[in-house]
């Protein structure tokens, strides 16, 4: 790969923007053109985030063209954008869930619009490399995934692989305030945030859908998750714990061997602890066999800003232009 890429950011001041040009602006074959931020709108880079010390200012609108683009937007403004990036012959990585479901009857009860641009949401590509690395080279459209759907996933998928019979499954999740994001908010205010943690979207949540779109894609059934995510006081990080009932199996090895030739996937025997993977494109995975209830008890650990947005989007971004996967991501975590 001798090519530079030309890459444009769109919400670049967001908790996932920023760790996107933390991770881009070292990458070797990448340069960033354009920078885009209503909030932030002809001020320096620099200035805004001193610690990137990027020369570049924020934009409106790109002013420089580029081979592709991220978008950290709200949903409905990725909605719209992504058609007309599209037309413009442009390759795409879209960060909300605009594109990720594709059942368009979902959107209305899970996101609260119509989705109208049935073309672009069927040829998008759910980017969660390790299951859909085949089909992400040719994409010119790529949904990356959530970060709860991220970590819950890549701990179903070896069973998923395997056909083993599962009627439900049953998620706890919990994450970091800035899974929030960055615009401020009543409850994850700091004194009401600290020495607290609360459950949240107990009744519906929208990335119930979703694992369960991405379940039936890869074993043709349909299986329901009850999915129940949690929010603590720290700043990032991710835990999930999966359980479901099923015939006894040797997950260690079924894990291992699923997992043998992924970099960023680790299998490990000691329950993983967040802080393990902070600053990281890794995922930490302990399974686990509940030979008293007949249930397996599988523990995923992810950054959520890292494999669970901005890193997995540089992942995915290496594969569709075939760079080497693992290209900006060989980062070691910060510890403690």
């Amino acid at each position: 790969m001798e090519q530079t890429l030309k890459v444009c950011v769109f919400g670049s001041t967001g908790y996932t923007g920023i760790e996107l040009l933390r991770i881009l602006r070292n990458h070797p074959y990448v340069k960033l053109t354009s920078l885009i931020s209503q909030s932030y709108k002809g001020k320096r880079a620099r200035d805004v985030l001193p610690f990137l010390d990027l020369d570049l200012s924020f934009e409106e609108e790109p002013k420089e063209d580029f081979d592709i683009a991220f978008l950290c937007l709200p949903h409905e403004a990725s909605l719209e954008m992504v058609p007309k990036l599209l037309n413009q012959g442009k390759r795409v990585i879209d960060l909300s869930g605009a594109y990720r479901i594709k059942n368009p009857k979902v959107y209305p009860d899970f996101y609260g619009f119509e989705h109208t641009h049935l073309q672009e949401l069927q040829m998008a590509v759910y980017g969660l490399t390790e299951l859909f690395r085949d089909d992400m080279s040719s994409a010119k459209l790529v949904a990356n995934p959530g970060c709860y759907p991220t970590a819950t996933l890549l701990g179903l998928y070896p069973v998923l692989k395997e056909g083993i019979h599962i009627k439900k499954i049953f998620v706890e999740g919990i994450s970091g305030v800035s899974g929030a994001g960055r615009k401020t908010n009543q409850k994850f205010h700091f004194p009401e945030m600290t020495e607290n943690a609360f459950a949240y979207s107990v009744e519906k949540h929208r990335h119930t859908p979703e694992i369960e779109d991405v379940i039936k894609r890869v074993s043709g059934k349909d299986i329901y998750v009850r999915f129940t995510p949690k929010v603590v006081p720290m700043s990032r990080g991710m835990i999930c714990t999966i359980v479901f009932e099923c015939e006894k199996i040797d997950l260690f090895d079924v894990f291992m061997e699923t997992y043998r030739k992924e970099p960023f996937i680790k299998v490990v025997k000691e329950p993983p602890m967040t802080k393990y993977l902070v600053g990281t494109n890794n995922c930490l995975l302990y399974p686990y066999y509940d030979e008293r209830l007949g249930a397996a008890v599988i523990i995923s650990v992810i950054d959520n800003l890292g494999k669970g947005a901005s890193a997995q989007a540089v992942q995915n971004m290496n594969v569709m232009f075939h760079i080497e996967e693992k290209t900006a991501l060989e980062d070691t975590p910060v510890f403690p």
